[in-house]
């Protein structure tokens, strides 16, 4: 049975199960899913219709969560969520604050505002961008702090929590916010982020994703 994920290529959590399934070598197929105007019976495969979504065979799932630690009992081989249970824990947890803490600024907040809500023809809510951008510096001080001199943010590996993380700083720069994170003030994130970047998971996808934004952009009549 072959995997089938839904969802934008612009998505976050899209991004997060496309790098997994890549770091993983999963074969997979997908479908592009725009949330603002999903296909009839969207439904069946999220019934909050949000996306991503997978099917595989007859099973349907929502939630990149979800998705990922589904794939991950499927695929257990060279483990994304650390070697011991504290570490699983610990990736759950990083995992948890990309997704609900840095998500709702850099890529609700702020790349959303900003690029896809024009898209829509509704004008970006300056205030909302405003308080997002007051709100990065402590959220990055946390992941500078956690980060410490490590490669990863969990053990000496790459877990699903680094794919998240780096998942809404993709989002950010999208978002026109590509020095938002000071590589004087954040050396070890900084870091981090290009090192992530660099992935064969994340550089072509995100290359692709550039371009597209430009496109964008320049639809927007924007800098």
């Amino acid at each position: 049975m072959s995997y089938v994920l839904h969802g934008a290529v612009l998505s976050p959590f899209v991004r997060k199960c496309r790098a997994y399934l890549a770091e993983k070598d999963i074969p997979y197929e997908h479908v592009h899913a725009d949330p603002g105007n999903l296909p009839e019976g969207y439904e069946r495969l999220n019934p909050l219709r949000r996306i991503p979504a997978l099917e595989h065979g007859d099973l349907r799932l929502a939630d990149s969560s979800v998705i990922c630690q589904y794939l991950e009992r499927l695929h257990p081989e060279t483990s994304l969520y650390g070697d011991n249970t504290a570490d699983y824990a610990r990736t759950l947890w990083l995992e948890k604050y990309a997704d609900y803490e840095l998500a709702p600024v850099a890529t609700f907040g702020i790349f959303r505002e900003r690029l896809i809500m024009p898209l829509r023809g509704v004008a970006t809510r300056d205030e909302r961008v405003q308080r997002s951008l007051a709100t990065l510096p402590a959220l990055f001080d946390y992941l500078e702090e956690t980060l410490g001199e490590r490669e990863w943010f969990v053990g000496d590996q790459l877990t699903v929590a680094d794919l998240a993380i780096a998942s809404q700083f993709v989002n950010l720069e999208h978002g026109g916010e590509r020095d938002a994170l000071s590589a004087q003030r954040w050396p070890r994130l900084h870091a981090f982020v290009e090192r992530v970047l660099k992935r064969p998971s994340f550089a072509e996808g995100v290359e692709q994703e550039r371009s597209l934004v430009g496109k964008i952009r320049a639809k927007l009549g924007l800098a």
